[in-house]
């Protein structure tokens, strides 16, 4: 019999990740998440099963920083796996706040499992490249000898990340997941890029989230150059990317006015391919 939801479960959003098929709230305050099949690689960034792995397993339920709801069942199925968590309220964080619970987060100790997610930037860019690369950029007008540089050295680029500690990363650390408190830490949702990754990760995909400084970020954080480093690259590759991406489609949202405001940014992250 196909798995379906129960007729008193209320919507909250049909979910953007790859392998989720919806997300309900029961009347008894639990989040349902539908988890269908999917990437089946379990190092992809988008590997299916990586949300349900994350929650049964505990890995992230106490760690410093960043943490998982509290989850109530893993269940799977012929056709997917559902997934049901302790329901998170949102909660209003500052950008700094966020960047101090993600530096938290990325100073503590995970075993690598071996589903974790790596090389997720380094995955979208070969994505990317299938796609024709920043091509659209160059059609817009939009295109620069920065980002022109920052194309052609990408492999400069993911080689500089690869040299970084690798740290525990959300890995879509957008304040729309990072949502609730616990004491000082965050309660995270939407764990499916979750590993170990370079340095900065996470905060670069968080300054591309939210108008607040570079440097304020950085010092919120903490650990030093190297997060720097990484949140640059990360955040600028991931945000051109996101730019060129939107330009082909009908309606580019704030993608493309983002992207013009990363010009500072972009020229940092030439700096470290030098």
């Amino acid at each position: 019999m196909p798995w379906h939801p129960a007729s008193d479960w209320k919507p909250l959003t049909p979910g953007t990740g790859q392998a989720t098929g919806g997300v309900w709230r029961t009347p008894d305050d639990q989040v349902v998440k539908r988890l269908v099949r999917g990437v089946t690689d379990p190092r992809h960034h988008a590997f299916w099963e990586r949300q349900a792995l994350v929650a049964e397993s505990g890995v992230v339920a106490g760690t410093p920083g960043l943490r998982a709801p509290a989850c109530w069942g893993v269940e799977r199925d012929a056709d997917g796996i559902t997934l049901r968590m302790a329901y998170t309220p949102a909660v209003t964080w500052s950008a700094e706040g966020l960047a101090g619970a993600l530096g938290r987060f990325a100073g503590g100790f995970v075993a690598e499992p071996g589903w974790g997610a790596r090389d997720v930037l380094r995955d979208r860019l070969r994505t990317v490249e299938r796609r024709g690369g920043w091509e659209a950029l160059g059609r817009a007008g939009l295109a620069s000898p920065a980002i022109e540089e920052l194309w052609a050295r990408r492999e400069s680029a993911l080689d500089v990340l690869d040299g970084l500690p690798r740290v525990p990363t959300h890995g879509d650390a957008h304040p729309v997941n990072l949502l609730g408190r616990q004491g000082d830490d965050v309660i995270a949702i939407d764990w499916e890029q979750f590993g170990l990754g370079p340095a900065g990760f996470d905060l670069g995909y968080l300054l591309l989230a939210v108008d607040v400084p570079l440097d304020d970020l950085v010092a919120a954080h903490g650990h030093g150059d190297a997060v720097r480093s990484g949140a640059v690259l990360v955040a600028a590759y991931t945000g051109v990317s996101r730019g060129a991406w939107a330009l082909t489609q009908p309606d580019p949202g704030d993608l493309v006015a983002r992207l013009v405001g990363l010009a500072g940014v972009v020229e940092e992250a030439v700096g470290y391919l030098a």
